[in-house]
Parts: C-alpha cells; structure tokens; sequence
C-alpha cells in the first residue's frame, strides 16, 4: 500500500474546489507568461473531468477544447472566458 499519493493527484484533487482554481489560475496569470496559465487552465480542465461536457459549456467542440488548451494553442478572449465560465469561474481586472 503506498503511503503518498502524486503531486499530479495532490493537485487535481485540490483544483476540483472553485476557490483553489481560482487562485492557480490567477497565480499563473501573475507569471505574465500567457502558455503557463494555458497550461494552468489545461489542469483544471483535467481536474473537473468531462472535456465533452466542459466543451458544451464553453461552446467550443471537444477537439477545440484540446486544441485550445494545448502548448501550442492560441484561444481568443472569448474561448477563454467561456472555459472559465464553465467552471463556473469569471474573469476580472483589479489595479
């Protein structure tokens, strides 16, 4: 029986709470590194499970959805907002 369990579980398990993706999401866009906080958004998206149902959230396709949140993705504003809405989270400004 193993006595510790993976960072990858530790975290997926921790990121299914709103306010923890909340702040991984918002500590990866503090980076100013546009692919990490894709990366953040891609761990999340694992985290909540059901790509095929977050893609019918975010109305993208589920293709779309892996696409867009792949390194080499690009997803405009309105791709990320309705990903981030999917997990029923908003985007904000603050000074």
């Amino acid at each position: 029986m193993a006595l510790t369990t993976s960072y990858n579980k530790y975290l997926l398990k921790k990121l299914k709470d709103p306010q923890m993706a909340s702040a991984y999401l918002n500590a990866a866009l503090r980076t100013d590194d546009p692919d990490l906080f894709l990366k953040a958004l891609r761990k999340v998206a694992e985290a909540k499970g059901n790509m095929s149902l977050i893609a019918r959230k975010s109305r993208v396709t589920r293709v779309g959805l892996y696409r867009a949140l792949t390194g080499n993705g690009n997803p405009g504003f309105r791709t990320v907002n309705n990903i981030l809405h999917a997990f029923d989270l908003k985007m904000s400004v603050h000074p």
